[in-house]
């Protein structure tokens, strides 16, 4: 077989194809990563706030600000319902929750035991009702002489109050006071467990639509200014995350704000997650109408002093000292300007 020779200038003919099919796999290669890259990139991580919240007024910023921040890419409130401030109060220390919408004493009570919490807001005031079962005709404090009647629990405000009003009208011995989750007090008086019950709302309300119970008193007309609940977190958790806190209160503040403008709308949230009649809801939110006040939300040490000066006089707690308890910067710098649609309880109107 004869032999071929090979042309002198045939390396020429194969270096320009190489060239171009090395460019075009390499060109490959830079698209297909830069695709991978674009479709794979993870998103920026949403931060999570759990808070602990019992289903009344004082709280509604829970369930509020867990509806309107769920499609916010930063952060979600995400509301966690309790049927109890004790099983709530563990679940802060335990660290479970990052942030408890709990009955202000309590909080006095959790400082003193060591545990480095901080109350950065006061809840919407004005929102409980002591009522009796309609038989009483019970119109006074007066008129429950001989019956028991429901509080949360010994560390609220409640108890405080109703102590403080026997103590002062000489019923001491006359009326016994028991403890009682929230959730349970309506179908107790109903059932005739009990006379009467002091309470947030829409817990009172429930037997007063229903036609089974009187209201004898409003809190206000008790104790002006009353504070049921207040935001606790612990301080680890706030020198940690001082943005999350700072978004968590005003957008509280702002959450409330909302509610007194739009109080239907209120309602029809919160009913989903308090597992209640809308009617009820907004009864207990517009009934009497302007009586909650949204707008008194800056923790003050002398408020919450006078709570623990009472529970050292009635035997609560052993001294009244709530040093460092209190942490008001976030409530004072809150921004509540351009609140109108649902939407600004997060974002200013513009």
């Amino acid at each position: 077989m004869p032999y071929r020779r090979i042309p002198k200038n045939s390396s020429r003919l194969w270096t320009l194809p190489i060239k171009l099919t090395a460019l075009f796999f390499s060109w490959l290669v830079v698209i297909s990563l830069l695709h991978y890259q674009l479709n794979n990139r993870r998103p920026e991580k949403k931060q999570i706030v759990r808070m602990g919240y019992m289903p009344v007024v004082t709280n509604l910023a829970a369930p509020l600000l867990d509806h309107v921040s769920q499609n916010d890419s930063h952060v979600h409130f995400e509301a966690l319902k309790f049927s109890s401030f004790a099983e709530m109060a563990e679940a802060l220390r335990n660290g479970n929750i990052q942030a408890a919408f709990i009955i202000a004493p309590l909080a006095i009570v959790l400082r003193q035991q060591g545990v480095d919490v901080k109350a950065i807001m006061i809840g919407n005031r004005h929102e409980s009702t002591l009522v009796a079962k309609k038989s009483l005709h019970a119109k006074s404090l007066e008129d429950l002489s001989g019956s028991t009647v429901a509080i949360p629990m010994r560390y609220s405000g409640h108890n405080l109050c109703l102590l403080e009003k026997i103590e002062e009208k000489g019923l001491q011995g006359k009326i016994r006071v028991v403890e009682m989750n929230p959730p349970d007090m309506a179908s107790a008086l109903t059932s005739g467990a009990l006379d009467a019950y002091f309470v947030g709302e829409p817990f009172a309300v429930q037997t007063v639509l229903s036609g089974d119970a009187d209201v004898v008193a409003y809190v206000e007309s008790m104790w002006p200014n009353f504070i049921c609940n207040l935001i606790l977190v612990k301080n680890k958790w706030l020198t940690a995350n001082p943005s999350l806190a700072e978004k968590l209160v005003e957008t509280a503040a702002r959450s409330g704000l909302w509610a007194s403008q739009h109080p239907d709308q209120a309602a029809k949230i919160v009913s989903r997650y308090w597992n209640q009649p809308i009617e009820l809801v907004r009864h207990a939110l517009t009934e009497p109408l302007g009586r909650i006040r949204y707008d008194q939300f800056i923790p003050r040490v002398d408020e919450l002093q006078v709570m623990a000066d009472l529970m050292v006089r009635f035997d609560l707690i052993d001294h009244a000292d709530i040093q460092g308890l209190v942490e008001d910067r976030f409530a004072v710098a809150a921004n509540t300007d351009g609140i109108d649609e649902e939407n600004s309880i997060l974002l200013p109107k513009k």
